[in-house]
């Protein structure tokens, strides 16, 4: 049985394309044999995947959107798939997993009549409306409750469609049994005091996490508590403009950079505090991952997992809309409060809850599908 993994472009640490890399690897082990669509990819390509990319010439984004999905459509009508899954919104699609926000929600109500009418938006929208719309066929499988709620309030023909799956966070994300030694050696490592206090902000999309919420929040604490804060932010973007940032905002000297890390665990246990105040987000997989390895979180409401964070009671939600002022009081908070019972809710929240079988699920579900069409996708 051959599957087709689709979606426009692969790196290495994005969370879509880890998610995608995951059920990959479930498929395979399913006796699949995986076939990756997409129009470019950087990095290793995952032992046993099938790397399929159309020679696309173009600078133009939305050019290069609208001939990937005319070579998709032309490779599966030639191509025999048992099932063909999306990680990104296009037509042809048998599955999609649900790794974006509505964009029919934010285009509609978050921005103007001319955002609408861009080149851009048209071309969402209409790659949208081809898995979400009335007419569409696709299965949808959806992460978070909110995610789900915007995307009912603009198709609400496609909850028939729509399955819940939980969560795929790796298990080497819980809090090991040597998380005291972990932690000490983390901070040997990074030179911080035992009773200097990290933040930790991971994931790419920059603007979209709220790193510059981050920093002002950091820049408004009192002397006496900014001098102790050791900010470390993971993940491949801007770096220049957030270092540049934090010189402007005065911080700079306990501001540290870097791109994603295989060794994340340990930064989960040498750190005090999780940052993730995203103006945006499905779901926020970093989130449920600090929450499970003990480490308290700060988020907005508007992550799509900030749920698990009030439920598993390991942090605190600033509500939305977004208030500056807000965080920046929360977060005076939180580093001044007894951070041990959020640890220990984070870690019992992680022990009970169905949270790393996702990948498995996901091939089950659609391995399942295909062999109920007598011909495949």
């Amino acid at each position: 049985m051959k599957i087709a993994l689709v979606l426009f472009d692969w790196f290495a640490y994005g969370g879509l394309q880890r998610d995608c890399r995951r059920i990959g690897e479930s498929l395979l082990a399913a006796d699949c044999a995986v076939d990756v669509l997409c129009m470019s990819w950087e990095g290793p390509v995952p032992e046993g995947f099938n790397r399929v990319m159309p020679e696309i010439r173009t600078r133009n984004k939305v050019a290069a959107r609208n001939r990937f999905a005319a070579f998709l459509a032309d490779h599966l009508a030639s191509h025999s798939y048992a099932a063909v899954i999306g990680f990104n919104r296009l037509p042809g699609l048998d599955f999609y997993f649900a790794a974006d926000t509505c964009f029919a929600w934010k285009a509609t109500r978050e921005r103007n009549l001319f955002y609408r009418w861009a080149p851009r938006s048209r071309q969402y929208l209409a790659f949208e409306r081809a898995v979400f719309g009335p007419s569409a066929r696709t299965q949808l499988l959806m992460l978070s409750p909110l995610q789900k709620q915007e995307f009912l309030a603009c198709y609400p023909q496609s909850e028939a469609r729509m399955t819940d799956i939980p969560p795929g966070i790796a298990r080497d994300r819980m809090a090991p049994d040597d998380a005291s030694e972990v932690r000490r050696e983390f901070r040997r490592e990074f030179s911080i005091a035992a009773d200097d206090l990290v933040l930790l902000q991971v994931g790419s999309s920059h603007p979209i996490k709220g790193v510059d919420r981050s920093l002002a929040a950091i820049a408004a604490l009192p002397e006496a508590l900014r001098q102790r804060v050791h900010y470390f932010l993971l993940g491949p973007d801007r770096h220049q403009r957030h270092a540049s940032e934090a010189r402007q905002l005065g911080i700079e000297s306990g501001v540290t950079i870097l791109d994603q890390r295989n060794d994340l665990p340990r930064f989960y246990q040498g750190a005090d505090l999780l940052l993730q105040p995203s103006r945006k987000e499905s779901a926020g997989m970093v989130l449920l991952e600090a929450i499970v390895a003990g480490l308290p979180v700060l988020a907005t409401a508007t992550c799509g997992y900030a749920f698990h964070v009030e439920k598993a009671g390991a942090g605190v939600v600033v509500p939305a809309p977004f208030s500056q002022q807000t965080m920046n009081e929360r977060l005076v908070y939180m580093l001044n409060a007894d951070r041990t019972p959020w640890r220990n809710n984070g870690i019992a929240y992680g022990r009970q809850g169905d949270f790393y079988d996702m990948p498995d699920r996901v091939a089950q579900r659609v391995l399942d599908a295909a062999g109920k069409s007598d011909h495949g996708h």
